[in-house]
C-alpha cells in the first residue's frame, strides 16, 4: 500500500486550490469538517490569501433528520373524541400525533372516507398509550373547585357509559354529501350508545 507524504499532499492541494475559482472555495469550505487535516490548512490559507471567510472546525453542523417510528394506537371519526384521547396521553406525559387532523377540519365528510382520524405514538411509548386509552369511563367525578359530583349519562337501554352525542344528521350528510358534492350537516340532537346501537332523545 502507498503511504501519502502529507508534506507532498499539502503542496498538491495548494496548487488546486489556488485555480478554484471563490465561489467554489467558499462552497467547499462549507463541508471543511469533512476534509482531510491537509485539505483543510491548503483551503484555509488560500481562503485567507484572497480575504475571504473560513467556516471555522468549531462551527457548530446543522443537525440530522432524525426518523421516529410511530404508531396508531387509536382511530376516531370525530375530532372532539380525538382531541380528548390527545389531551389524555399529553396528560399522562406521552408525546403523541393526531394524523389526518387537517384534513377532516375542512370538511367531516372526508373522516368516514380516510378510516377517521389517527392518533400515533412513539413505537416504545405505544403498550403505556394503549393503556391509558382502554381505561374504564369513571361513572362520575368531583368538578374542580366547585364541590359537585357530576354523573355521567348513560345508555337508558343497556346502562353503558360508552355513548356519545349526535350533534348532527350523518345519514344527511353523507347523502347529501354523495347527490350534490357538499355535505349538509344538519342537526339530530340525538345520543347514541355505542355498545348496543340504541339512540334517543333527551
Amino acid at each position: 500500500m502507498t503511504t501519502i507524504d502529507p508534506q507532498k499532499e499539502l503542496e498538491r492541494l495548494k496548487q488546486v486550490y489556488v485555480g478554484m475559482v471563490d465561489g467554489e472555495l467558499l462552497q467547499l469550505s462549507e463541508a471543511a469538517a469533512d476534509l482531510t487535516d491537509e485539505a483543510r490548512t491548503a483551503l484555509k490559507a488560500e481562503m485567507e490569501r484572497r480575504g475571504l471567510a473560513f467556516r471555522s472546525d468549531e462551527s457548530p453542523r446543522p443537525p440530522e433528520a432524525e426518523f421516529v417510528s410511530r404508531v396508531t394506537v387509536g382511530r376516531f371519526r370525530d375530532l372532539s373524541e380525538a382531541l380528548l384521547a390527545k389531551g389524555m396521553l399529553e396528560s399522562a406525559g406521552i408525546e403523541c400525533f393526531l394524523a389526518d387532523q387537517d384534513l377532516v377540519r375542512m370538511d367531516w365528510f372526508y373522516s368516514n372516507a380516510i378510516g377517521g382520524m389517527r392518533l400515533q405514538v412513539k413505537e416504545d411509548d405505544a403498550a403505556a398509550a394503549t393503556e391509558i386509552l382502554e381505561q374504564p369511563i369513571p361513572t362520575n367525578f368531583e368538578l374542580d373547585g366547585t364541590g359537585e359530583i357530576y354523573e355521567q349519562p348513560r345508555c337508558p337501554n343497556c346502562q353503558s357509559l360508552d355513548i356519545q352525542f349526535e350533534g348532527v344528521d350523518q345519514g344527511v350528510g353523507l347523502a347529501t354529501g354523495w347527490v350534490i358534492g357538499v355535505p349538509l350537516p344538519l342537526r339530530s340532537d340525538t345520543w347514541k350508545c355505542n355498545s348496543c346501537g340504541h339512540q334517543w332523545r333527551e
